[in-house]
């Protein structure tokens, strides 16, 4: 196949076994957009590399990530070399971002790990490598900003090889002062920054050569195999990750940029060579295996939805299997009703270059479809109507906000901008709060809801205000008593008259309001009991002594009077509101507060430094396991109130490494002096 001319391959057509695709991930400011810049340029997609100081690069070109200057999105670009097209995925590096940064993993064979070369091993690189490894994606670490002043790259090498095993391997070295870079795949021979060439081709080859039998044996007769020769081992190691390889690049100067992408074609995976995705066949779970054949039935997934100004809804894919056509008709998931594609492009940043086909391997993108969701499958035919990916594994949205529109009346249209926002990332989750009747948006951190918020003034010209949100308290009594109301109104006309005596007694946690009606004699005539089951209502809904719901009890309601001209319904619901407080208030009443199980993820040496906070947040640890490779778990309880904040204090004290999530496990009472707090803050509310 001709190669297609420069900055034209949009327009051409590529057989599966020639399409690349790579995603880089990694920490922030490690180089990735400017990467991203030196391959379009050397592969003559752009004619200058773009800036990130001057908002001109490919990948950056929401108007939000321009004035910050670091990416929130992740950018697809494509760019063809060596007669095959490679798709490129630019993720962000942010912690708050990995809704974007995590399905990148799922549409491409190659998870490239960048790494500054002037600020060593970050915990994102970490985390991408392992979250990589689970899920079968070939590895390739770059080291980039090689020509950092004062950097130590025989050491950071080492401790690639200390941090991820032994299988980290440079396929090339630095040389000429980290100017160029000198192949040690092909060459045998030669000399680098580190000394010869030699010794890293031999482990090179000793590395492959080990997945194949037959290739140990020529190895130890001969002595050396040929390089040319080991590109099935080759691809074998790779995807049993035996073998993770190490490149130097430099985007600045465009060190080892031109060789980046001669390894992206001659020794990376095609579609064909690849782990196949882990899709799953219903409730039962059953694995199917998606072939790259463009001539089955179509499987292509879903796995980046955003909502274009001018586009509408756009959802980007990877094709499986199949080839999707436009103006060709999809069903997505259970859908019954087929869509029609009838506009698919590839993206180049901001760029919808349109297409009449994609095959297995391409990453494409249909507009206008409004059914389409993030982590669809569409397909073509009706068995496959109930798969899907294993489910990537998210951190849980902990971080809330709670969130009000500024002008009166705009509830509604706040919500359907969230949706739109919230169906761009799977890390956002939005929720309302019965308990405290606020509107809450959860997210992974600080900066994951100040460019939510940001969007929402910005992109959509909406103010809103926002507050913590308020921590869902409750009250409950601890003894039985009773109290007595009489409510009697004369005005001149017809008055008002009611009496109630009733009974309040507790209940076990969780077993909710009884109401009895143990009147007799007709002291309160039936027709006025629900009336008075209305006030007591009323005290259970705004509290009795700090304005929280009242919980877990049981009111019983055995005497009163009535007046034959006089008695309202009115007048029985004030006086069994009025009786029902002042018997709450005799019951020894408690404030109980939310208490929620915890799951932290840290690095193992900062375990004391977690337990000590937790115990000074009136926390308990329940237990300790272990977890990633220089990672433990620990399992405890707290108080939802001490949470507020947490992730700012776990990242101080984990150098941004830590998570954590929580499920809300009971209410307990709270201390006597918080409750004396909000009993006194409540009695100042209801003075105001």
């Amino acid at each position: 196949m001709p190669s297609p001319s420069p900055g034209a391959s949009g327009a051409a057509v590529f057989r599966t076994a020639d399409i690349r695709t790579l995603a880089l991930v990694g920490p922030a400011a490690a180089g990735k957009t400017s990467l991203t810049e030196a391959l379009l340029l050397a592969a003559g997609e752009i004619g200058a590399a773009g800036s990130l100081e001057r908002g001109s690069t490919v990948s950056d070109h929401d108007p939000l990530e321009r004035q910050l200057q670091h990416s929130l999105n992740s950018a697809l670009v494509h760019l063809a070399h060596g007669g095959c097209r490679i798709h490129l995925i630019d993720t962000p590096g942010a912690p708050d971002c990995l809704g974007q940064s995590l399905p990148a993993l799922e549409a491409v064979e190659t998870a490239a790990v960048v790494i500054n070369a002037a600020v060593g091993i970050e915990p994102m690189a970490m985390r991408m490598m392992a979250w990589a490894a689970e899920r079968q994606r070939d590895r390739l670490i770059i080291v980039n900003r090689i020509d950092a002043a004062g950097v130590n790259l025989p050491a950071l090498l080492a401790d690639i090889q200390a941090r991820f095993g032994r299988e980290c391997l440079p396929l090339n070295l630095p040389d000429q002062g980290a100017t160029r870079v000198v192949d040690c795949f092909y060459n045998r021979s030669g000399h680098s920054d580190f000394g010869s060439v030699d010794d890293a081709h031999r482990a090179l080859v000793e590395q492959v050569v080990e997945v194949d039998a037959g290739f140990v044996d020529r190895y130890l007769n001969d002595g050396d195999v040929d390089a040319a020769e080991l590109h099935a081992p080759l691809e074998q190691a790779l995807r049993e990750g035996h073998l993770i390889p190490v490149v130097f690049t430099s985007a600045r100067t465009g060190a080892g940029i031109a060789e980046l992408l001669d390894v992206i074609v001659k020794l990376l995976p095609n579609p064909l060579e690849g782990n196949p995705p882990a899709f799953l066949n219903g409730e039962a779970q059953t694995p199917v295996v998606a072939l790259p054949d463009p001539q089955r039935h179509v499987l292509a997934h879903v796995f980046k939805v955003a909502v274009d100004p001018f586009v509408g809804k756009m959802g980007v894919m990877r094709v499986w299997q199949g080839t999707l056509r436009r103006d060709g008709l999809l069903y997505i998931g259970h859908g019954r009703k087929p869509c029609k594609l009838g506009h698919l492009f590839l993206l180049q940043g901001r760029q919808h270059v349109p297409i009449n086909q994609a095959v297995p391997g391409d990453l494409c993108a249909v507009a206008k479809v409004d059914e389409i969701v993030f982590d669809a499958v569409l397909h073509d035919a009706a068995e496959d109507e109930h798969l899907h990916l294993a489910p990537l594994p998210f951190p849980e949205p902990v971080h809330g906000l709670a969130i009000r529109p500024r002008r009166h009346g705009d509830e509604q249209r706040l919500w359907e901008i969230l949706g739109k926002l919230i169906a761009e990332d799977p890390c956002l989750k939005l929720s309302h709060v019965a308990a405290t009747n606020q509107t809450v948006v959860y997210g992974l951190g600080e900066l994951h809801l100040r460019v939510l918020l940001d969007r929402l003034r910005e992109q959509h010209r909406f103010e809103v205000d926002t507050e913590p949100p308020r921590i869902a308290y409750r009250e409950t009594i601890t003894a039985a008593a009773e109290g007595h109301h009489r409510h009697k109104k004369q005005s001149g006309g017809a008055g008002q008259f009611g009496e109630v005596h009733l009974r309040v007694e507790p209940l076990p946690r969780g077993a909710g309001f009884e109401f009895v009606d143990a009147v007799k004699g007709g002291v309160i005539p039936t027709a006025f009991i629900p009336a008075v089951e209305k006030g007591v209502r009323e005290v259970l809904a705004s509290g009795a002594i700090s304005g929280h719901p009242v919980v877990d009890l049981r009111v019983t309601v055995f005497d009163g009077k009535h007046h034959s001209v006089d008695s309202k319904e009115i007048a029985f619901v004030t006086a069994g509101r009025k009786a029902m407080l002042a018997a709450v208030r005799e019951a020894r009443p408690v404030v109980l507060e939310p208490v929620v199980d915890l799951e932290i993820h840290a690095p193992d040496g900062t375990l004391g430094d977690i337990t000590g906070d937790l115990s000074a947040r009136r926390g308990l640890v329940s237990g300790t396991d272990r977890g990633a490779p220089g990672q433990v778990l620990v399992r405890g309880q707290a108080p939802m109130s001490e949470l507020v904040g947490y992730q700012i204090r776990l990242n101080a004290l984990t150098a941004g490494q830590g998570r954590y999530t929580v499920a809300l496990s009971h209410h307990a009472a709270v201390p006597p002096a918080l409750q004396q707090q909000l009993v006194a803050a409540h009695q100042v509310h209801d003075e105001d």
